[in-house]
């Protein structure tokens, strides 16, 4: 069963390993590598707080192994919205890694914090991506021409129906 928790110390070389990928850099907001020392400060300065801090980022792991991190970002408490992103590590990709940690993030972020929109911005060229969005209730909204000088975009949104 997948487990979604807080950044702690002890994750520091996996973070650093993921977030120097530079062959993922394209389909997130990272465009250089961050030192030890970069990502030793944000796991300090980090409360776990969403409400605080305006995001959240969790592990993603299964019985105690580290398989990639989900983020909650741009969250917006008076609408009631934030974006997703995710970072499967290569090893444990299309083994359904992603799908569960999206359906806890989902469970967590409706249920919990009470958002009645998620959405994720999906390079059109990332195919694992679109297929996990589209098979998980999310449907394609806006397209982003030219979104990156690598593919255009397209946002996927899965809302939470109002009672």
């Amino acid at each position: 069963m997948i487990n979604l928790r807080k950044i702690e110390p002890a994750d520091l070389p996996f973070l650093y390993t993921w977030e120097n990928d530079a062959a993922s850099w394209a389909d997130g907001d990272n465009h250089n590598p961050l030192s030890q020392q970069d990502l030793r400060d944000y796991i300090e300065s980090t409360t776990g707080d969403i409400y605080r801090d305006c995001q959240l980022r969790l592990i993603i792991e299964e019985e105690g192994v580290t398989m990639g991190c989900i983020d909650l970002f741009d969250f917006d408490p008076r609408n009631r919205k934030a974006a997703l992103g995710m970072y499967i590590a290569p090893e444990h990709r299309g083994k359904g890694v992603g799908r569960r940690a999206l359906e806890q993030m989902e469970r967590y972020a409706f249920g919990h914090l009470n958002l009645r929109l998620l959405y994720a911005v999906i390079a059109t060229n990332n195919a694992p991506c679109t297929a996990l969005y589209k098979t998980s209730g999310y449907t394609p909204s806006s397209p982003l021409q030219g979104w990156t000088l690598e593919a255009d975009a397209v946002i996927w949104i899965k809302s939470q129906i109002e009672l």
